[in-house]
């Protein structure tokens, strides 16, 4: 009975790969046109409103990181007394 292991098992490995390759949608060509359309937006904004989210939430978390750093290499850049 060889035979219709093998033959079982090409079939489930046939029906596997297969479904997994139709399981997503291709939708390069609809990106494509997204970024390539003419509409004086820069690409990190061309998604949309989830885009401009993301772009200024890393924005504010740069912003205060620099700022946060600044401010503390100025304060140890000064002698403190030490008061007991």
């Amino acid at each position: 009975h060889p035979n219709l292991v093998v033959s079982h098992t090409r079939a489930l490995l046939r029906s596997f790969s297969s479904s997994a390759r139709n399981l997503f949608q291709n939708k390069v060509a609809e990106k494509q046109k997204l970024f390539q359309e003419n509409n004086d937006l820069p690409v990190y904004l061309k998604g949309g409103p989830t885009d401009r989210l993301l772009y200024g939430t890393t924005m504010v978390i740069a912003l205060g990181g620099t700022g946060y750093s600044v401010f503390f290499l100025g304060w140890a850049s000064f002698p403190h007394s030490n008061k007991k």
